[in-house]
């Protein structure tokens, strides 16, 4: 497992990453963040590559980068759209494809009053607030698309995605918006939420450990109750001044 410590945030924000390939060949996962100078905001990003291969892998580390450096001026939804311009313009291979899901903070102390979230796939955001833990990001897979029209789907439906960095138009983004306060916030791959359900993802949430630590032990429990992929989480911690 590696953790990754998140430098260059706001001074009243604090991260970590942790990462683990698990069963798998190759960890397609990726991480990245960025702030920028001039107004302070910072960009946190989580990647899953489709596939167990190397072009899913530089798939999502190309489109991480992107799409941090390019959301602290854009916003994240322009941040995953120059991901998508990003990946078609290296990779003419259709298999070079990912899934992501980027957070824009503001600077503490200033105007902006809200965290900006967006994604495509199944890569996930949580917020714990201190007393609930909330799911913020909707799946785009064919399991959610059936259940939103209440038809029953099959355990596998839940694997499949049906929107991707290459694929989605602008409407297909998702995107939601929650207080900028002080609270805990869990950027994860499908490795991380899985295998652990929201009572799981609460206990390890709450406490008094550290980023680092919470991070490593999101990615360590995900595989010791069985997950089978890539496991990576991103753990933000944004405090009052």
């Amino acid at each position: 497992m590696q953790t990754t410590p998140h430098l260059n945030t706001p001074r009243f924000t604090r991260s970590d990453a942790a990462s683990s390939r698990g069963p798998r060949e190759i960890n397609a996962d990726a991480v990245a963040t960025a702030t920028d100078p001039a107004t302070g905001r910072a960009a946190f990003v989580v990647a899953d590559g489709i596939g167990d291969h190397l072009l899913a892998a530089r798939a999502a580390r190309l489109a991480a980068h992107t799409a941090a450096t390019a959301a602290v001026q854009h916003g994240p939804a322009g941040g995953l759209l120059d991901a998508q311009r990003a990946l078609r313009a290296e990779f003419d291979q259709k298999q070079a494809d990912c899934v992501l899901v980027v957070a824009v903070l503001p600077p503490a102390g200033g105007q902006e009053e809200t965290i900006d979230i967006a994604w495509v796939g199944d890569c996930r955001a949580y917020r714990w607030n201190g007393s609930v833990l909330h799911q913020i990001t909707v799946d785009h897979s064919l399991a959610e698309f059936w259940r939103a029209r209440g038809v029953p789907t099959a355990p596998r439906a839940e694997h499949v995605v049906i929107d991707s960095v290459r694929t989605a138009s602008p409407l297909d983004l998702g995107h939601a918006r929650i207080g900028a306060g002080p609270g805990r916030l869990l950027l994860c791959t499908d490795g991380v939420h899985k295998p652990l359900d929201l009572l799981h993802l609460r206990a390890l949430l709450t406490g008094d450990r550290s980023t680092r630590d919470t991070a490593a032990a999101v990615v360590g429990t995900a595989h010791e109750l069985g997950g089978t992929d890539n496991a990576t989480a991103v753990v933000i911690d944004r405090l009052w001044p």
